[in-house]
């Protein structure tokens, strides 16, 4: 028996790709309304985000319009040939990885960070807040933070981890999406988790530092997936 291809590609980019033959085979011509969010995770047999994070992906390939408050239409001029759908992990698969990797790194960090790693952390902190303050892109300082925690671990390799998925947040799905829910707007939480982290890390509670981690990424994903807008709508 022959050996079959193993299916590797992301759940949303499946999903993608199959709204993509529908739409080039005419089940849904130029100026058509795709189904509801609702619906179509539904008919396909998965979760909400999953559906959300598909058609973020077909508005990167240009082959669909997002319309605020009215869904998502196909473009009346859609690509001859689409771009690859391939855009990156899922927001929610990072985000999770996020949730695992970062929450044990803090439980470590917890245990292992010297009075010279709290007072980077405790800088880091300082930094994204006088930029927040200002107007100016706090999203460095914010990266800062998650790798002094890791290297707190003692961990050099853990550190390249941190940062490497943080770096990924970059991509076109998880980048259009974070527009899409103003997560630009979750300042008060996000630095109140950041907060709370570096307060368990002091403690040097393992448990506190791992919770507070996991809450604070948790509090993020809640954000990208929650189902606040109305069904068949895209929350702005």
């Amino acid at each position: 028996m022959p050996f079959q291809p193993v299916e590797s590609r992301r759940l949303y980019e499946r999903v993608a790709e199959q709204i993509s033959g529908l739409i080039r085979s005419g089940e849904f011509p130029p100026g058509a309304r795709l189904p509801a969010e609702r619906d179509l995770a539904k008919q396909l047999g998965v979760s909400r985000p999953v559906v959300r994070e598909a058609m973020i992906a077909l508005e990167v390939a240009g082959l669909v319009e997002v319309r605020t408050g009215s869904g998502a239409y196909v473009r009346e001029k859609p690509p001859d040939s689409a771009t690859p759908l391939n855009a990156g992990h899922s927001p929610s698969d990072l985000l999770n990885a996020r949730m695992l990797i970062e929450g044990e790194v803090a439980g470590l960090a917890a245990e292992n960070a010297t009075p010279a790693d709290l007072a980077v952390i405790a800088e880091t902190i300082e930094l994204m807040t006088r930029e927040h303050d200002s107007g100016r892109p706090w999203h460095a300082a914010d990266l800062a933070f998650h790798v002094a925690v890791a290297n707190a671990t003692g961990n050099a390799a853990l550190a390249s981890v941190v940062d490497r998925l943080w770096q990924e947040q970059y991509g076109p799905v998880f980048s259009l999406l974070s527009q899409r829910v103003s997560l630009s707007d979750n300042w008060p939480a996000t630095l109140k988790g950041h907060q709370q982290i570096y307060e368990a890390l002091r403690a040097g509670k393992r448990k506190a530092a791992k919770v507070a981690l996991r809450a604070h990424l948790g509090q993020v994903l809640e954000v990208l997936t929650g189902d606040d807008a109305e069904d068949g709508e895209v929350a702005a």
